[in-house]
């Protein structure tokens, strides 16, 4: 139904992703004939049903302060229990302007400078960033690896949460950089572990949409300790609607949520985007099609890659792209460094990918690919990097 190799003018549209001037802020001087493959924005059209919502609100003509009305719980409501069989409470839902100032805001609630909160790593950079701005001490999980595949290790994280009692516990699921799918299994030890020293589990399920290997076990589902949890999330990434800043978190606990919510007014965080809780409400409603139809051309972009390097690039090694859109390459076997091969690539064949360096800690000897993109696209880069690169 949906034509993913069609090519938006993403120019026009200035957006981070393919802005020259913003490209060359980070990697210097590129060819005119670039292909970015880094930051994690689609470049896929939204949902025929999402334009034409927003052509509606276009119509009326005024752009005036909303709420979050009834079909925008509905939805969430909705959403979360035919995708991810979790049953959610209007009362645990609360709106937010984009899951990485809610995560500042989240440590501003409940950490005070000094204290601690923890994270696996490689991770999410913002996670690290939002922690440092407010001056809370960060611990480093390191995730273990076998047979290509990342694991936590929970000897050292139990030991990590006796010795720091970190307030937070940062934990990304399905994980970013690798699309790790972590078991229902993994969520409980996670869970309980973390009720067991007062770490409160925050889990950032931004990525949960798109799951091509595996089965996603949402943490809503891990009902033993839901006391316990605050889940963000949002459409951005399953959408790409990402510039429209609008999130929200499920918090079953009441008293967490109030000092949460306590902490949002603080900071006037009320209202929502007008075109932000419309875009929610319709992706959920009338995205099902959409986002099976986009994960499994992504999908297709994965097998593409993991083929193409299995066969011509054998130096690369591709851990299994479990979810999302973003594959996570081993470039050890090359001898070049993570910055080394992120510069060299982008100024030889003008292939922008994200070096595993940025983030946060334990991602030297990677790079991140970003395949959410038109098979054209995957394949010319891939040629580019065979070629830059000299390997076979």
């Amino acid at each position: 139904m949906y034509n993913f190799n069609e090519k938006p003018d993403r120019i026009s549209e200035k957006c981070r992703k393919w802005d020259k001037k913003i490209i060359e802020e980070n990697f210097g001087e590129v060819p005119q004939d670039f292909i970015p493959m880094w930051i994690a924005d689609m470049d896929f059209k939204v949902p025929k049903e999402i334009e034409e919502s927003f052509c509606e609100v276009v119509s009326r003509g005024v752009f005036g302060y909303t709420y979050c009305y009834d079909e925008f719980y509905k939805a969430v409501i909705d959403w979360q229990y035919s995708m991810h069989q979790a049953k959610v409470e209007k009362e645990w839902i609360t709106l937010s302007y984009g899951t990485v100032s809610t995560i500042h805001y989240i440590i501003q609630s409940f950490c005070k400078s000094g204290d601690y909160v923890i994270m696996n790593t490689p991770v999410y950079d913002p996670f690290d960033a939002a922690a440092s701005r407010q001056g809370v001490n960060r611990i480093y999980n390191t995730l273990a690896i076998k047979d290509g595949r990342y694991y936590i290790d929970f000897e050292n994280l139990k030991n990590q949460l006796m010795e720091f009692k970190p307030k937070l516990y940062l934990f990304c699921s399905p994980h970013n950089p690798s699309g790790r799918v972590w078991s229902i299994e993994e969520l409980a030890k996670v869970s309980r572990i973390c009720k067991e020293n007062g770490t409160i589990l925050v889990v950032d399920e931004v990525h949960a949409e798109h799951i091509h290997y595996e089965n996603f076990t949402s943490i809503l589902n891990i009902k033993d300790y839901k006391d316990n949890i605050i889940l963000l999330t949002s459409p951005n990434k399953a959408f790409n609607l990402g510039g429209l800043k609008t999130s929200y978190s499920i918090i079953a606990n009441e008293k967490i949520r109030n000092i949460f919510r306590d902490k949002l007014k603080q900071n006037s965080i009320t209202s929502p985007n007008v075109f932000g809780i419309i875009g929610l409400i319709t992706a959920y409603n009338e995205g099902r099609i959409w986002i099976k139809e986009v994960s499994s051309y992504v999908k297709g972009n994965y097998e593409l890659l993991e083929g193409y390097i299995k066969n011509n690039i054998p130096k690369l090694k591709i851990m299994k792209m479990e979810a999302s859109y973003l594959a996570w390459v081993d470039i050890r076997d090359t001898k070049m460094s993570s910055e080394d091969i992120t510069n060299y690539l982008s100024s030889k064949a003008g292939v922008l990918v994200e070096s595993g360096t940025h983030f946060v800690k334990d991602g030297e000897g990677y790079i991140r690919i970003n395949l959410g993109t038109q098979r054209e696209n995957v394949l010319e880069a891939l040629k580019r990097i065979d070629k830059a690169l000299n390997i076979k």
